[in-house]
């Protein structure tokens, strides 16, 4: 007895993507949202004013930092320097520049506005850190450490010619 074998025909069944695109149309969006995306921080620079000797005001404290291959130079534009920060073992000392102007920042905390004038064979990284130390420092309060404002204003120049007298720091950008 031979049995006879059916065969059945097999329609080929559809694709049926309907609870795929529901689940890409909730998935899609999450993932964006959740997204972790570069921050980048951008900041505002002036150039600074070119004023004539009569416009100066004399009593208005002009900080800048002069940035020097082997120092930094806290100067005012009108007195001259303040104080010289040499190198310690190849590197510049930010951390006392930092301490000097938070004790200027003490005397007036109305003085938002400050300039580096940096030598054309500074580093780039140099000069960040530069403008880090002038922006703000790190200080606790409440058991947090949080950024207190010094000088966020920084405006950039060039730096003036070194001469023999070392006492000019000039203002000139």
């Amino acid at each position: 007895m031979l049995k006879k074998r059916i065969r059945h025909n097999a329609d080929e069944a559809e694709l049926n993507i309907t609870a795929f695109m529901n689940l890409m149309i909730i998935l899609v969006p999450v993932l964006l949202l959740s997204m972790v995306f570069a921050n980048i921080t951008v900041l505002e620079l002036k150039l600074p004013n070119q004023m004539s000797e009569d416009q100066v005001d004399l009593e208005k404290l002009q900080l800048e930092v002069v940035i020097r291959s082997d120092r930094l130079v806290l100067a005012d534009t009108i007195k001259g320097p303040i104080q010289e920060f040499p190198k310690i073992d190849e590197k510049y000392d930010f951390e006392g520049l930092s301490k000097l102007l938070i004790s200027i920042k003490k005397k007036v905390p109305e003085k938002r506005d400050i300039s580096l004038l940096a030598e054309e064979t500074t580093e780039y990284q140099t000069l960040v850190s530069v403008m880090d130390s002038v922006r703000s420092y790190k200080t606790v309060l409440v058991a947090s450490v949080v950024d207190a404002e010094l000088f966020p204003d920084i405006s950039i120049g060039d730096a003036p010619e070194e001469s023999d007298d070392t006492a000019k720091t000039g203002g000139d950008a």
